[in-house]
């Protein structure tokens, strides 16, 4: 087959088990498996978009579940229904108390907040870099669950903010998830990709050759804003009910968990990262309640699957550093560009 030809049917086939998987698998597949999968694909979405400024741009950002929190809350409350507000938001702003938002429009919305929102902030951050930009975004993050906390009239504060409308399902998150990667695939592997990892790799060199490496920095935060909006309106429509601690602190362990066991170089990396977690995740939740082995009984032992996901976590950091696939890409022999060298053939 000729190489020209491989990306394209590649690509199809992608689409084509992307459509297996969501319109098949909920008549095969039990509640609880689909469940799984409808949370790997959401988390999916959310390490990809933090793979864009974590990985390829070089700015380690711990403030990036901060977005995915103001894309749920953002969500929520367009699509509650008037009713709703008026009874658990009584003093809404008369400009979001009198109309409801569908699901798409809703999450298209909070994607688009969430990315006006990061340009406000990326801004003046992604001026720094190295572990004082991590810092920063690591206080944006507190900024942000402080103000869902206090802006009561529109997130109910420290109360459950609830009633929004279960309409995520393993269709939808499929789609979010064929677009998203797809979209951050061509920014990636273009020439706009070698401006993100050249100012990465060396920024005093990018500038050199002509690179504006806020620009190159700043588009590639905010285009990871806009996907983590994207997946904040998807968990939101998928909880139904949530708090502002559920985008803190332990979600962005648990996404940067994922991003650097995966790559943070390769977007395949993150995908394999997020697979790998969450399942390792639900087997060790199970074996930790107690099971029986060749007639051995074995204790309930509360907490031990995070102590396992620590220890395995240690030991990738030791023996593989840069995670299970580096800044290499699994392209099935589509292409042999990676990470590190983002040609397209023609």
């Amino acid at each position: 087959m000729k190489a020209g030809l491989r990306l394209p049917l590649t690509i199809a086939l992608g689409l084509a088990l992307a459509a297996v998987v969501a319109i098949g698998a909920p008549l095969v597949l039990s509640d609880y498996f689909t469940r799984i999968l409808i949370l790997i694909a959401l988390n999916s979405i959310l390490v990809l978009s933090l793979s864009l400024s974590n990985g390829f741009t070089g700015v380690f950002s711990l403030g990036h579940v901060g977005f995915v929190g103001a894309g749920a809350y953002a969500s929520g409350i367009l699509s509650l229904t008037v009713q709703q507000k008026a009874a658990l938001l009584p003093h809404l702003p008369a400009l979001l108390s009198g109309f409801s938002l569908p699901f798409l429009p809703a999450t298209l919305a909070a994607g688009l907040f969430t990315a006006l929102l990061a340009v406000i902030v990326g801004y003046p951050l992604m001026r720094l870099s190295g572990y004082f930009v991590s810092v920063a975004t690591m206080g944006f993050l507190i900024i942000v669950n402080v103000v869902l906390i206090n802006a009561a009239d529109f997130t109910r504060g420290s109360r459950t903010f609830t009633g929004v409308p279960l309409q995520t399902n393993l269709p939808w998150v499929m789609a979010w998830l064929v677009v998203t990667l797809l979209l951050l695939a061509r920014l990636v592997y273009s020439p706009f990709g070698r401006s993100m990892m050249a100012a990465r790799d060396d920024t005093i060199a990018a500038g050199a050759v002509g690179i504006d490496v806020l620009r190159t920095r700043l588009i590639a935060f905010v285009t990871g804003a806009f996907f983590a909006g994207v997946g904040g309106s998807l968990y939101a429509h998928y909880l139904g009910s949530f708090s502002p601690i559920t985008f803190y602190f332990a979600m962005t362990l648990n996404l940067i968990a994922m991003l650097v066991l995966g790559g943070m170089g390769s977007l395949s990396g993150a995908l394999i990262g997020v697979v790998c977690v969450s399942l390792l995740s639900e087997v060790l939740r199970t074996a930790e309640r107690g099971f029986s082995l060749l007639g051995v009984s074995v204790p309930p032992l509360f907490g031990a699957s995070q102590i396992v996901l620590g220890i395995l976590f240690i030991l990738i950091m030791i023996f593989r550093p840069k995670g299970i696939m580096g800044d290499r890409e699994l392209t099935f022999g589509a292409t042999k560009t990676s990470a590190s060298s983002p040609s397209i053939e023609r």
